[in-house]
């Protein structure tokens, strides 16, 4: 059994599959110190949030535009891509690279989006902010909250577009961190991988054309893109990615004067040294239990999603279950029942939920009868008088 779950199934083990990956992408690390032309920097493996390579990951800095990244994501999550958005008069004429927001223009937010990601408008980043938050401040409260749910410990946030500000400042890691998160939108990655695109421009009879800044799209085989960003304060900042036989990576440099050369020079090294293991597939069945007085016997269970992990060129980690003998009936469909771990020397690589792959239906007055009758010997010849 080997299928994809159900859609109903699917739907159910979900939130179970996140929380779990979530947890371990805070605490799996094989964190090998590189040496790096970066001020700060860090590789980390998408799925599982493992940390591959790391210089100064931890040191508050600047970050200029990158801030955009979580700009974005809070747009995503909070916002409808089809709303039209009122320009402003605080994103009108705001200074540094912009889309040239008129006041008083429609636009959408995904348009909005556009602009914010591939042509990194300062003006796109507040008319966002004033859309989704209400006010500036009250958007930079939200990517600062935001930022804490997902586990970042030294990131605060004072304006929506990374220009310098007292107070405004991320790290490495906590930046990686951000940009997995937005990763899981398809619409973040379908934006920062576009190399060019054209969005309306109201009022004028052509349209706005957006170049990507990111070279590592044209340059980098398997370039997934995120973010540029540069001020002087925060140097050259850069949000990267790449996926290669299985195996995906993002990766921060902070004020980095040869930010793409080392970005693909540590995606080199990320790629050179680990490989994507996948012990098992989403639906797989990896064991069948007996059940307690229930109208079954037994029941199927299977991986709630893709159990998969960056492990070193040449290693071979080990696989280990952990649930019950048997199961109580009573049950739901998707409930989880277990836990399946990767392993390597002692250490848990990743983790996903094991589920239910049907309800357990308890026995009740009807079934017992039925049971009862069944068993009954049926009489063959009339009784003798």
């Amino acid at each position: 059994m080997k299928d994809k779950l159900p859609a109903k199934l699917r739907a159910v083990t979900l939130f179970l599959c996140c929380a779990v990956l979530t947890l371990l992408g805070g605490g799996a690390r094989a964190e090998e110190e590189v040496e790096t032309g970066a001020r700060a920097a860090v590789l980390i493996e998408r799925n599982t949030g493992m940390v591959l390579l790391c210089h100064n990951e931890n040191e508050p800095l600047p970050m200029a535009s990158t801030t955009k990244v979580m700009t974005a994501l809070l747009a995503l999550e909070k916002g409808n891509l089809d709303d039209v958005v009122t320009v402003g008069r605080n994103a009108y004429g705001v200074p540094g690279t912009s889309i040239y927001l008129n006041l008083g223009e429609h636009i959408t937010l995904r348009n909005l989006l556009y602009g914010l990601l591939l042509a990194s408008g300062n003006d796109a980043a507040v008319a966002i902010a004033e859309h989704i938050g209400g006010s500036v401040e009250a958007f930079c409260t939200m990517m600062t909250e935001r930022a804490a749910e997902l586990g970042c410990e030294n990131t605060v946030f004072v304006n929506p577009n990374g220009l310098p500000a007292e107070g405004h400042h991320t790290t490495a890691y906590d930046l990686a961190l951000i940009a997995r998160e937005a990763m899981k939108h398809e619409t973040f990655r379908e934006i920062v991988s576009t190399r060019r695109a054209s969005i309306p421009w109201e009022g004028r009879s052509y349209d706005r054309i957006l170049n990507n800044k990111n070279r590592l799209l044209t340059d980098y085989e398997g370039a997934t893109g995120i973010k540029t960003g540069f001020t002087r304060a925060a140097g050259r900042c850069l949000v990267f990615g790449a996926r290669r036989d299985g195996l995906e990576v993002i990766g921060v440099v902070l004020n980095c004067a040869n930010w793409f050369d080392e970005a693909a020079r540590l995606m080199d090294l990320g790629f050179e040294r680990y490989e994507g293991f996948t012990a098992l597939s989403e639906g797989e069945t990896v064991r069948v239990l007996p059940v307690t007085d229930g109208t079954q016997d037994t029941v199927y269970i299977c991986a709630g999603a893709d159990l998969t992990a960056p492990v070193p060129k040449g290693e071979i980690p080990s696989l280990e279950y952990d649930m019950p003998d048997s199961l109580p009936a009573g049950m739901q469909m998707g409930d989880m029942v277990g836990e399946a771990r990767l392993l390597l020397d002692g250490r848990t690589l990743a983790s996903v939920p094991l589920v239910l792959t049907e309800s357990l239906t308890p026995r009740d007055y009807a079934f017992e009868l039925e049971r009862v009758l069944r068993s009954w010997p049926l009489q063959s010849e009339p009784l003798s008088e």
